[in-house]
């Protein structure tokens, strides 16, 4: 009887225990985020990660994918290339830089189903890349269902700078959203000393506004969350849906 009630105790434990559900994120990564005249052809890496950990999620093929440059949209969904990820399925996409400009860089998924939250996923993730010292709009937004408009320039950063952004929602700003981070520990030199490291957390102000500054160089994601007033059936069962606003910025180490 003892050793049933010590495995029973040892069984409520760990059912009770809070099991940590690690922040999504969608990438939208490129060789480069400053294109001169030394090297004006992108690589550009699109997945779905938890980006700090290193560890992949299958991503089919996007809904949409695209540039905007010249306040204009061109899709380049047909340029997409099936890759590995993370030891995961992702994509992968080349474009030449031609001209002076600014280019953004954005996908639109296909709904994700996460058995963890019991909800689906769709995250509106962008790029913005600099070319030939053009620097007229890196403030303008694309039109995504949701998006970050930064209020910083998002190239030509250093690490210990601090980023500014604005998250929107059908073009309007969303007070009070959430707003996760995360390193792209590509070359996993950082090790989170606690879970609570993995993903920085902070809330935007009343007029959608947030304010990060990086503590070291690499790649960081920016997502802000939100919900979706329209469900998603799952098995004919309607399902929650959480709308991601992510954009991704590269700082330089300071020498």
């Amino acid at each position: 009887m003892k050793i049933r009630s010590l495995f029973l105790s040892l069984l409520s434990l760990i059912l009770f225990l809070p099991s940590p559900i690690f922040a999504h994120f969608g990438m939208v990564i490129p060789s480069t985020n400053s294109v001169d005249q030394s090297n004006n052809s992108l690589r550009l890496e699109i997945s779905f990660s938890h980006p700090m950990e290193l560890e992949g999620m299958n991503m089919e093929k996007p809904k949409r994918f695209g540039v905007f440059k010249a306040g204009k949209i061109f899709d380049l969904t047909n340029s997409l290339k099936e890759s590995r990820i993370l030891n995961h399925k992702a994509w992968i996409s080349k474009y030449t830089v031609k001209r002076p400009g600014i280019y953004q860089f954005f996908v639109e998924p296909v709904p994700y189903w996460e058995p963890a939250e019991d909800s689906f996923i769709i995250h509106y993730t962008k790029t913005i890349v600099g070319a030939f010292g053009y620097e007229e709009g890196w403030d303008r937004t694309i039109g995504l269902k949701t998006e970050i408009m930064p209020l910083t320039r998002p190239f030509g950063l250093y690490a210990g700078n601090t980023f500014r952004g604005v998250v929107l929602l059908n073009g309007k700003p969303v007070p009070f959203s959430d707003i996760e981070i995360e390193y792209y520990n590509r070359d996993r030199k950082i090790t989170p000393p606690t879970p609570y490291h993995i993903t920085q957390t902070i809330k935007a102000d009343k007029n959608g506004v947030f304010t990060y500054t990086v503590p070291w160089p690499g790649w960081w994601g920016f997502a802000a969350l939100n919900s979706s007033p329209t469900r998603l059936k799952y098995k004919g069962t309607p399902k929650d849906v959480e709308l991601g606003a992510v954009i991704w910025v590269y700082f330089n180490p300071w020498k």
